[in-house]
């Protein structure tokens, strides 16, 4: 295992016409101890200060990247303790006093603020340095610090078909701490749980005081909904319009909270899944502000919104208008799109990225929009991050309403070829359409009820891999499986589609507060697909975390959820096991998933009237003459030669 990383590190030297500016905020990473900063005026007309170090914190005015080279760049490996650059009237020193780190390159781009340092660490090794920023007698001296890679965080395994996610939106779950709910200083200044497009101050240490609670509900991994700083006007509850990639939001908490979060959710057997978002930031971002460059952003003179039609990454009649207006429009006008292409924009993002895995010990990532932003890009990062992590892995947010389309999008798939995204799972947002009916209605041979799974289930032959396929019912974009509650009243509809969602192929991602038939569609608004968890304030009406204060409907619901979540865990015939299934034969579907010697068939009633099954049809799945069926715990005999099944009834029997 290597003790640090192969990389080239990259300085961010910004040169500020203005008075002295200071800061106090310390350094929290792997990559250098903590320590304060404080900015001095050299030359009387010119703040320079530098931010950086390997794998550094980097704040609103103060940046470093550093990255495994792997790209065309040539890579000289060699001993120079120092090597001076003149910048103007600047001259930067680096590194200095450093055994095996030597500057590769100094990269000025159009705006005078920025400065890149590229230093070679190639054959670096864990080592303290300084970097020396000097004009005339001023002075300005950067400790650096290399720091030994953690032990065995390359072998890390990455979520997969054995877990089952666990979405929440962080404000919207659970405040722990009222005292962070409104930052001085930061744009959007209040908390107003009346208002849905408000924040309503949920936070890291709401979510770590019900961590009991998620992990008793059975679910293997936490994926959070952005946590990284988004210091915006308005609307900044979501977390899509980052304002800093190496802060979390402070009204969450700190990075060291997170990073405390990530621990505590390992400790309970759980990972972790960050959300992460390469196609844009927010408008109040520094990049956005005071552009390091004019190609930072596309569309850079004025605001041009995306079609949305990304299907002309893959369309082979699509125009070069049509493909440039979906991938370098603006998602919306708060959230200007970076550019990829820009090498320097790339490295800084790979980069991030990686920083966040090693600092905070991440298990996977979910990247936003990510058919919005550069293919060619999106794939390196791919590769960059399986080449330090080889079991990581990272879902993109393919929403496309076709099989075809996602499949395209997923490693190796021939859809591509010869490109390759290199992007290991995708989300398979057609499979969410056909559940939203497939339960309601009633079944026929050919494309009705459970028709309509059985029919798109046989067009899995599209994907390289269906196991890496994020499967859900819904989630913070989209209406809730339940549209209000008054279709709650419906439970045998929430049986078969969780009985169906935890047991076919794929990785099942559930949305908070499924479990409790939380309700919503997207009709009133997105804030409302968002709403808090009840309990997870102070003072509310009712506490939901707690058994005794949930309904009777709800907790048939929570305890249906919870019994197959908790068989699921460590079921390799789920995880691991081949699927096969039968046509819908009298309004009954069943299916097999098997691996090795172990078994499980589920049978599934598409029909509001009693039906009867000849198990002779199902002779082939069925190698015992008796089954424990997992939901009653009932056995099922099958030594006869039908089966009476109940209207909408579920078995899941376990051989």
């Amino acid at each position: 295992m290597r003790k640090i990383y192969r990389i080239l590190a990259i300085v961010l030297v910004c040169i500020i016409t203005a008075g002295i500016l200071s800061c106090n905020e310390p350094y929290r990473s792997f990559g250098v101890s903590p320590r304060s900063l404080e900015f001095k005026v050299l030359g009387g007309s010119q703040t320079v200060y530098v931010v950086g170090d390997n794998w550094e914190l980097i704040t609103e005015d103060e940046w470093i990247q550093t990255k495994v080279v792997n790209d065309k760049i040539t890579v000289t490996v060699g001993i120079n303790n120092t090597k001076k650059v003149r910048h103007g009237s600047i001259i930067i020193k680096t590194p200095y006093d450093s055994k095996t780190v030597k500057v590769k390159d100094v990269v000025k781009l159009e705006s005078s603020n920025y400065i890149f340092l590229y230093l070679d660490l190639t054959n670096a090794q864990p080592e303290k340095f300084d970097i020396i920023l000097q004009q005339g007698k001023d002075k300005k001296v950067v400790p650096y610090e290399i720091k030994e890679r953690k032990a065995g965080s390359s072998d890390r395994v990455g979520f997969n078909s054995s877990d089952v996610l666990y979405l929440i939106m962080p404000d919207r779950f659970a405040n722990g701490d009222p005292s962070n709910d409104v930052i001085p200083g930061m744009r959007e200044s209040k908390v107003d749980r009346d208002q849905q497009y408000a924040r309503h101050g949920g936070d890291f240490k709401g979510i770590s005081n019900h961590l009991d609670y998620i992990h008793d509900l059975g679910v293997t991994a936490i994926w959070f909904n952005p946590v990284l700083e988004n210091d915006m006007p308005e609307g900044s509850y979501h977390g899509y319009a980052t304002t800093d990639y190496y802060k979390v939001d402070r009204r969450f908490g700190s990075n060291e909270e997170f990073v405390d979060l990530v621990n505590k959710t390992h400790a309970k057997g759980m990972k972790v899944v960050m959300d992460m978002i390469f196609n844009h930031c927010g408008s109040e971002h520094f990049f956005f502000t005071d552009r390091p460059s004019k190609d930072w952003f596309n569309y850079p003179e004025k605001y041009v919104q995306t079609s949305y039609k990304t299907t002309t990454q893959h369309d082979p009649y699509a125009s070069a208008t049509d493909k440039k207006l979906a991938i370098d429009g603006w998602f919306v006008e708060s959230m200007p799109d970076l550019n990829q292409r820009n090498p320097h924009v790339a490295k800084y993002l790979i980069q991030n990225s990686i920083w966040w895995i090693e600092y905070s010990g991440l298990d996977g990532i979910r990247q936003d929009t990510h058919p919005y932003a550069d293919f060619d890009m999106m794939s390196r990062w791919c590769k960059e991050v399986a080449e330090e992590y080889p079991d990581f892995n990272i879902v993109g947010e393919t929403w496309l309403n076709n099989n075809v389309a996602i499949a395209f999008w997923q490693k190796d798939s021939k859809l591509a070829a010869p490109r390759n995204s290199n992007l290991r799972c995708v989300m398979d947002f057609p499979l969410m359409g056909v559940m939203e009916n497939a339960f309601d209605e009633e079944t026929n041979p050919w494309d009705k009820g459970m028709a309509r799974i059985y029919e798109y289930l046989g067009q899995d032959i599209v994907y390289e891999n269906p196991l890496e396929l994020l499967i859900f019912l819904d989630n913070h974009d989209t209406s809730r499986f339940y549209r209000n509650i008054e279709q709650t009243s419906n439970l045998n509809r929430y049986k078969q589609a969780i009985a169906f969602l935890l047991t076919t192929r794929g990785i099942p991602e559930i949305y908070y507060g499924t479990e409790i038939l939380m309700a919503a569609d997207k009709s009133e608004g997105d804030g409302y697909l968002r709403r808090n968890f009840p309990g997870g304030w102070s003072g509310d009406p009712v506490n939901a975390f707690n058994a005794s204060e949930r309904t009777a409907h709800q907790n048939e619901a929570f305890d249906y959820i919870k019994k197959i979540l908790n068989w699921r865990k460590g079921n390799e015939a789920i995880a691991k096991g081949t699927l096969k299934h039968f046509a819908p034969t009298n309004g009954v579907y069943v299916y097999e998933r098997k691996y090795n010697d172990k078994s499980v068939v589920v049978i599934l009633s598409g029909s509001d009237s009693e039906k009867t099954i000849d198990l002779a049809t199902y002779k082939e799945i069925l190698p015992k003459n008796q089954a424990k069926d997992i939901i009653s715990e009932n056995t099922i005999n099958l030594d006869g030669q039908t089966l009476t099944i109940k209207p909408r009834s579920v078995f899941i029997l376990e051989f």
